[in-house]
């Protein structure tokens, strides 16, 4: 399904991501709660991922930042592309041939 993109974590079905949302249930007064995100990837398949509290603000920066976000399933990596430079397309798609 997806390229060789070159880059760690990204495996052959590493698609590009189309839509992050980000949850928390509260827990217990004074607790922490639980943090998830949503990641919609571009064949339209939902994937929850469960996060830290402490890693939640950097994740974030991460997601809002990126010009291109990529989502490997397998290995449940998270790719933000193209930070400095252009490494791959804008409209790079895990979906072409």
């Amino acid at each position: 399904m997806g390229l060789n993109l070159g880059m760690a974590g990204a495996g052959p079905n590493t698609l590009r991501v189309k839509v992050v949302n980000a949850n928390w249930a509260a827990g217990e007064d004074g607790a922490d709660g639980e943090f998830a995100l949503l990641i919609v990837t571009e064949d339209d398949e939902r994937h929850t991922v469960g996060g830290s509290p402490a890693s939640m603000p950097a994740l974030l920066a991460l997601v809002r930042d990126s010009p291109v976000l990529l989502w490997d399933p397998d290995s449940r990596v998270l790719i933000a592309a193209n930070l400095v430079g252009d490494w791959l397309p804008l409209d790079w798609s895990g979906r072409q041939p």
